[in-house]
Parts: structure tokens; sequence; C-alpha cells
């Protein structure tokens, strides 16, 4: 007698189900437990539905650049404001390009989405230019003293200003010659700039020397651009918000320039800057840090190997100057962010100190970390989202969601019955494990749940539900053909698994292509129908079948009573056909 053939041996659901379920129980718990010691319990909201501010930028273009709106340069704008805006702490912001010249900004409302919008909107080129003049501004500023003017001789007793000498002179200004100028600490709260020469670095040369040009009284008054220079200095009032905005703005890095500045809110200053000589580009890193000698709020600035060169010309140069020509002003557009001193020549590093906290101090760091530009941009729109609007296309998706779950519960409980109560609780699995990871993904990589992402999920039922219904059919299958309900758990298993794999598949490979080539909100989309298609394979192989085994072994199911949802006469299942002996029927004999 033949030995039997070996069969396929049972698989793992079959023979040991309790490791898989407790595999998943024991992800189940982890990632719960993380949920709630990270302290964030709930999933972050996209710019939809928590609310927030969508800024439309639009390249600018540049005198003498007609090609500089480029998709290159686009790219580069992006990722230098993302960079800006995240470096704030707001890190769900999307920024993103829109046609040829625009660019998108959302900033959900939350941490710092204040301090990012302005940040987003001071989007033109970083420049440290010398400081020239500068002086308080007001409605009613007089004439800057330290301004040239081709009728500024003063009369005998009177100082420059033509005030009598002595007489309500501005507290903290100084008389230098025959001119009065502002001191450092009246116009910059006291910072300065700080570092050392390291030892392969130059000793500052014959480039270091002040220029005659840097001086304003040098400049020849007959110059039309001086000039003009003093007469847009004479009537610039930085108290007003429009000739604040408008000053210094769409000038060549290679011109002087007037602009104003804030160190105490509430107040302005205006000056007259030179031209820029180090730009934000040249800045490798910034960042705002505590002097551990001090105790004290700093701003420590690293210059790249060119940059580096650059400023210990300038700063080699205006340490020889008298305040407030040896200030040099980081502008950003268009505006004094910061007018610090400089009392030696520096290099590569530098450090910034002087009146600051750890809201300036990081502000600033931030800024010249990320302030340098390709491009300017204006902005063309500015839209609030309110959180109630968003509160609103939630509650309308969360209904629609619940509609179609409602439908996937009866239709499963009125056509399987039983087997309803497998589904049901395969979908709780796959809906805990989808919220925790979503969850848990916000802090981890920024993610924020918008309205196509809730789509996402919501379509993402449907293809869990697909996958109970496959099984469930391969099983029913089996019972048909007159096999008893554990044989048949395990026969359908391997065809069900083919043809969940592949339905998974190419779910997945859509959801990967659409968020590939796709941005913004539908990426969200994409994303949760991949997060969730992934979810679906672990719950069909760690829950779903061993689930469906350890049932296939109770008297309820194995018995296949009518509310079992496999019942073989329901099903019209047959008794397996045996082969019986063909009976020849007898032939006549052939006549001779």
């Amino acid at each position: 007698m033949a030995a039997p053939k070996k069969g396929r041996g049972p698989s793992g659901g079959q023979g040991r189900p309790g490791r898989a379920l407790a595999l998943i129980l024991i992800a189940m718990v982890a990632l719960t437990g993380g949920l709630f010691l990270s302290g964030h319990t709930t999933p972050r909201l996209g710019i939809d539905l928590a609310g927030g501010t969508s800024i439309t930028l639009e390249a600018q273009n540049q005198p003498g650049k007609p090609n500089a709106i480029n998709p290159t340069n686009m790219d580069t704008a992006v990722g230098i404001i993302e960079r800006r805006v995240n470096g704030l702490g707001v890190s769900e912001a999307e920024v993103q390009t829109q046609g040829r010249q625009n660019i998108i900004v959302n900033i959900p409302k939350g941490t710092n989405s204040k301090q990012a919008q302005e940040q987003v909107g001071t989007t033109a080129q970083l420049y440290f230019r010398p400081v020239l003049t500068v002086q308080a501004s007001g409605p009613e500023t007089p004439k800057p003293s330290g301004t040239p003017s081709a009728d500024a001789t003063p009369k005998p007793g009177e100082s420059a200003d033509g005030k009598p000498e002595g007489e309500d002179k501005p507290k903290g200004e100084e008389a230098t010659g025959s001119q009065a100028t502002p001191s450092a600490s009246a116009t910059t709260q006291g910072r300065a700039v700080t570092g050392a020469l390291t030892k392969d670095d130059p000793t500052p040369g014959a480039t270091d020397k002040p220029k005659p040009s840097d001086s304003p009284e040098a400049s020849p008054s007959a110059d039309p651009a001086t000039a003009k220079l003093q007469e847009q200095f004479a009537k610039l009032d930085c108290t007003d918000p429009k000739q604040r905005t408008e000053a210094g703005q769409n000038a060549k890095p290679t011109d002087s320039i007037v602009a104003c500045g804030s160190n105490v809110p509430g107040s302005y200053e205006k000056y007259v800057l030179g031209p820029a000589e180090v730009s934000g580009s040249d800045v490798d890193d910034a960042k705002g840090a505590i002097d551990q000698q001090s105790g004290q709020w700093i701003v420590s600035m690293e210059f790249t190997s060119a940059g580096a060169k650059k400023f210990q010309t300038i700063t080699g140069r205006l340490s020889q100057q008298q305040p407030p020509m040896n200030q040099f002003a980081i502008v950003l557009d268009g505006e004094v962010v910061s007018a610090p001193s400089v009392s030696q020549a520096l290099s590569k590093n530098a450090q910034i100190s002087g009146s600051f906290d750890q809201q300036s101090a990081e502000d600033l760091g931030n800024i010249l970390s990320y302030g340098a530009l390709p491009l300017t941009f204006k902005e063309v729109s500015v839209t609030t989202v309110t959180a109630a609007l968003g509160s609103e296309q939630l509650q309308a998706g969360l209904i629609a969601g619940a509609i179609g779950l409602a439908l996937v519960i009866i239709y499963l409980v009125v056509y399987y019955r039983g087997l309803a109560f497998i589904a049901l609780l395969s979908l709780l699995v796959s809906g805990i494990l989808t919220y925790t990871i979503m969850a848990l993904l916000g802090p981890a990589i920024g993610f924020a749940l918008n309205l196509p992402a809730v789509c996402g999920a919501i379509v993402a039922i449907g293809i869990t539900a697909d996958s109970f219904i496959v099984y469930f059919e391969r099983v029913r299958d089996e019972i048909r053909e007159g096999r008893t309900l554990r044989p048949a758990i395990e026969r359908a298993w391997p065809r069900a698994r083919r043809t969940i794999l592949v339905s998974d598949f190419v779910s997945f490979l859509a959801a990967a292509v659409l968020f590939i080539v796709t941005v913004g909100k539908v990426q969200g989309f994409a994303f949760t129908l991949g997060l969730t298609t992934l979810l679906d394979v672990v719950v069909v192989f760690l829950f779903t079948k061993p689930l469906m085994t350890l049932m296939g072994r109770t008297k309820f199911f194995s018995k296949g009573g009518p509310w079992s949802g496999l019942d073989p006469k329901r099903l019209g299942a047959q008794p397996p056909l045996r082969r019986s002996r063909r009976v020849n029927a007898p032939t006549e004999p052939k006549e001779a």
C-alpha cells in the first residue's frame, strides 16, 4: 500500500493563532501607551480644520536679473521659507509653489503662528550694511545733524543742527567735531558684536582703514545722489507704516539707502546706510543661545569661508570709526532688524550681545539663518480661515464616514450574520491602530490631519471591509464544495491571501504615485490611504485570520447554524461526489 503523500502543513494561524493575536495586542498597547506618554492624544489638525492663515506670495522681477524667476530659484525660496517657519515650531505649515511665480504658505493656528506669519512676509534678501547716520524718527523730527547738507555750516554759538550749544541736546548724544551723532547705546540698546580672529586669519590691513566715502560729511554736497538721499532722510517718518514699508525697497545692494528700524516697541529710528558688503547667503548658521559666562541671551553667527573674509573686512574698518559709524545694520526686506556696534575686527564666528530676551534672540537667529532668499516677493493676499468653518467641514466629513460605516455594518450583519462579529472587531482594531499612529506622527514628522486625509480614512473603510469579504467568500466556497468548517478555513486562506495582497498592493501603489506627483492637501489623502492600506494587511494577517481560526473551533460556527453565516443548507452545499465504478453494458456477440 502506497504511503500517503505529505500535504501542506498547517499554517501558523491554524496551529497557534494566539501568538498572532498576542502580537497585535502588544502593538496596540505600546502605541496607546506612547500616545499618552507623548502628551499628544489627538492628531494635529491642518489649516482647513484648525483654522489659520493662507498667504499668497508673488515673485517680483529684479533689476538686472530678467531670468531670476525660474523653477530652481522658486524651489530654493520654498525650502528657505519652510525652514524659516519650521524654525519657530510651526511644523505643520504648508509651503508650496502655485504656477510660475506664486508661493502659497498655509500657517495653521497655534503656537508661534503669528511670528511665523510675520517672518513669511519678510521675504527680501538679507544684507549687512554700514550705518552712516541714525536718528530717532517721528512726525516732527528735526533735520538730522549727521546728515550732509549744502548749508550745514554751523553759526557761531550754535551746533550743527542750528540750536544754541548746550540747549535741548538729546539724551544719549554727544558732540563729535562740529556735528552731533547718537551714541551706540542710544540706537542699539547697547547691542554689540564681539568675537576673535583665529590664528589663521590675517591681521586687518590697509583695506580695513576707514574709507572717506563711508562718512556722510565727506561726500560732496553737490552730488545729486547725496542730495536725493538727504531729502529722503529728512522727509522719512518711520512712524508711518506706509513709509516704513516702502523705505529701502527695491534698492540695489550697491546703493546707499534710507531705512527704518525699531529697537523698542513703539519707537522707531531712521538710518542712512551704505552699500551692502555682506549678504544673507554668506551666513552659514545663526541661533539664539545663552552666554555661559554672562548668563545673558546672545545671537551667535557663523559665516561661510567667503562670508568670513567679507565680514572681517567690514568689521575691521567699522571698528576704527566713531559711533554711530562703527555699527552695521542687518537689513531684511528694507527694514533694519538690528544695528550692533563693532569694537574689533571679526572673522568666521561672531556674537551679538545686549538687551536680548529669549524670543528676540531666537527671532534674530532665525532671520539670519533663513533670511537669504534668491528672489523678492510681494504679498498678494492674506486669507484667514476660521476654526468654526473647519469644524463644520470636519463634522460633515465625520457624518459622511459614519453613514458609510453604518451601511457597511448593516450589509455585513444581513449577509454574513455571525461572521459580521469578526469583521467588526477587525474594523475596530484597524481604527485604533490608525488613530494612534496618526496622533504619534504629528509631533514625529509634522503630519497634520486635513479634510482630504479624513476622506482617505473613510475610503479605507471600504478597502478593509473588502479584504474581509474576500476571505469570507473563499471560506463559504469551500463549504459549498462539501468541506467542514475547520478545513474550509485553512484551504480558503492561501487563495484569499493572494487576492488580498494583490488588491492592497494596487491601492498602495496608487497612493504612492499620488503622493509623489501631487502637492499640498492631496498628499494628505494619499498618505492616509497608503497608511490604512498597510494597516489592512497587518490586521488581516495578524487579527482577522487568527480570530477566524479560533471562531471555527467554537460550536456556534462549527455546527453551521442559521445565524453563523456558514450554514451549509443556506449556502447550497452538496455532499462531496464520490467516484462510482463504471459498469459496461453487455454486448451481443457478433455474427460470424
